[in-house]
């Protein structure tokens, strides 16, 4: 056994066993008196947790293995959980590094992130995802990477960064803290690919079917897919596949009777629990393939409201009991990620445990993290080293600023009758409408009084000079612009504004800092961030900075340029999601996305 990590495994099992024997050895730490959630059974009793090294030595009655040197816990009146699982999430939503995102959420309970590195793949490729899967190692949680198999997700209608595919499968799924494939978005719109782009079947195939047989998991994402559908996009993902697009309570069940993982997403900004949890509270549905997934966490929603424990939290509201709530946070995902080191409170399972206060609010009152106590009273205990990330990563905005020409929307005669995308707060679907706008020398304008403003997608890997150009509703600005590096999922620069003026200054800015956020207003900057890490993170300010930061830019865009929808930031970024329905914006101009098209935005 020539393998150090499992040698040093063997030697701790076999302390354990020693311990459990009555051969001199004792417990490192005793929790005792708790209630324990037993996740297997979906029980709720009296028991003592014992740990050695970093594993659970016994659930159930310890006191023989307390020695000397134990460590007693009284936990007496608390519930003792296994600790967390977000099974599907982006750290480039949070705009916060690993480390820092790993700061936040910790305290709160979650202690196993599956991250989709998809926006730092469409952004910067192999080099980006790497880089990624390089800062795990800095950090205590277990954290593990779901990689993508294509970007862009639809070559024919947007331009990523770097173009992923099968060639670079091998590569990827052989790379440290990656265990498979990530939300297979290119084939989401599955009666569309098959007749435009039948070419990417093929090639996701390639990528799947080598993940299995390595064993590795492959996500779906399958929005209002049904029956030949759904079931050619099952088999896509080569016979077993998670989904987190799921929106309606009939989708659900679908997709539960066809096998899927029900991923139920409630994010900040993208909220489907409610509806899809229907399938279990008014169909009985059975919950063993249910899992909550946050998709997309905005920092300030991590300090203040928590993570995992505040969507369980939801769920129970929902009529779910804590027990069977906990086990979609725990035991569910692991089964299905194969993490069999986590995820239960059981001998010879990873001591990660999380000690609630109260269990239908979700209070978390301590973690523990591999055997050791890391978080209290929703503080943190351990250091977290700061991450740097290297200078490969932070070169993704490579286009020379735009002019105020380069937004123009061309129009005829006086008026003009365009198409608009409408935002749906709290989706990233949206609905897709007509106006009639004003026609001045040539230039179709804006109108804020209609509700109804400019919104384009500048393309910033310098690989083809596209921008797309359309109209949306739904913001409810009044004046200026803002601008950003993040939209998803090929994180070109994506602007909406009242006015061509403002909206070329902002993504101006964005581009002199090399990617980020930038607001303006008659004229002038109002406000920036700058995300050098692949135009998507910063590296350079904590979570509580960024946190502070974001919601100064989001006081600005509702205060003083009127936007009415709450994290307009993160509404703004969806608008270019050119496989999720109805209608986007990308590089390429605006996408109907039923019909596979890009459309003019204004109707001739």
């Amino acid at each position: 056994m020539k393998d150090t990590k499992y040698l040093k495994m063997a030697m701790e099992y076999r302390n354990a066993i020693d311990a459990l024997m009555g051969n001199k050895e004792f417990a490192d730490t005793v929790l005792v008196g708790g209630q324990v959630i037993n996740v297997i059974t979906r029980e709720i009793y009296k028991a003592d947790i014992a740990i050695k090294h970093k594993y659970i030595l016994l659930v159930g009655d310890c006191k023989d293995l307390i020695g000397p040197d134990t460590t007693v816990i009284d936990v007496t009146g608390k519930y003792l959980s296994p600790g967390f699982i977000d099974s599907h999430m982006h750290f480039e939503s949070s705009m916060l590094t690993i480390t820092e995102f790993s700061r936040l959420s910790i305290p709160s309970g979650t202690t196993t992130l599956i991250a989709d590195p998809h926006e730092i793949g469409n952004a910067l490729g192999p080099i980006g995802m790497k880089a990624m899967a390089d800062e795990i190692d800095n950090i205590p949680s277990n954290v593990y990477l779901v990689v993508p198999a294509l970007t862009p997700d639809c070559p024919d209608l947007e331009t990523a960064g770097y173009d992923t595919n099968s060639k670079d499968m091998e590569d990827l799924l052989n790379y440290k803290n990656i265990i498979g494939i990530g939300e297979l978005q290119g084939f989401s719109n599955a009666k569309h690919v098959y007749k435009n782009t039948p070419e990417i079947i093929t090639d996701l195939l390639a990528s799947t079917t080598y993940a299995k047989s390595k064993n590795m998991v492959v996500d779906g994402n399958a929005p209002e897919l049904f029956g030949k559908e759904l079931a050619a996009h099952i088999i896509a993902a080569a016979g077993k596949c998670s989904c987190h697009e799921t929106t309606t309570k009939e989708e659900a069940i679908e997709k539960l009777r066809q096998g899927v993982y029900l991923f139920m997403r409630e994010g900040s900004t993208q909220k489907n629990m409610a509806e899809c949890i229907k399938a279990i509270t008014e169909e009985k549905m059975d919950s063993r393939r249910c899992i909550l997934a946050t998709d997309d966490m905005v920092a300030a929603d991590l300090e203040t409201l928590g993570h995992m424990n505040e969507i369980v939290k939801r769920t129970i509201k929902q009529g779910i009991k804590p027990e069977e709530a906990i086990q979609m946070v725990t035991i569910n995902p692991a089964t299905y990620f194969g993490l069999d080191h986590v995820g239960v409170l059981s001998p010879g399972k990873q001591a990660d445990i999380a000690i609630i206060d109260d269990i239908y609010e979700m209070t978390i009152e301590a973690v523990f993290l591999k055997g050791k106590l890391v978080a209290s009273q929703k503080e943190l205990l351990i250091d977290l080293p700061k991450y740097t990330y290297p200078k490969e990563v932070k070169q993704s905005v490579k286009i020379e600023p735009i002019t105020e020409k380069d937004l123009e929307i061309q129009g005829e005669g006086t008026t003009a009758k365009v198409r608009c995308i409408e935002v749906i707060p709290d989706q990233n679907l949206t609905g897709k409408t007509e106006e009639t706008l004003r026609v001045n020398r040539g230039i179709v304008e804006a109108d804020p009084t209609k509700d109804t403003i400019y919104i384009a997608c500048i393309e910033r890997y310098n690989r083809t000079g596209n921008i797309g150009k359309a109209f949306v509703k739904g913001f409810g600005l009044k004046e200026g612009a803002f601008a950003e590096s993040v939209a998803h999922d090929t994180h070109n620069i994506l602007v909406t504004g009242t006015n061509i003026k403002d909206m070329t200054i902002a993504v101006n800015a964005v581009i002199e800092m090399g990617g980020g956020i930038a607001i303006s207003n008659r004229g002038r900057i109002l406000s920036e961030m700058r995300l050098p890490v692949g135009g998507l993170i910063t590296d350079e300010l904590d979570g509580h900075q960024v946190s502070e930061k974001i919601a100064e830019l989001e006081r600005i865009i509702t205060r003083e340029l009127g936007c009415k929808i709450h994290a307009p930031l993160m509404h703004l970024s969806f608008l270019a999601l050119s496989t999720s329905p109805a209608w986007k914006i990308t590089d390429k101009g605006l996408i109907d996305v039923n019909n596979f098209k890009i459309l003019s935005p204004v109707i001739k």
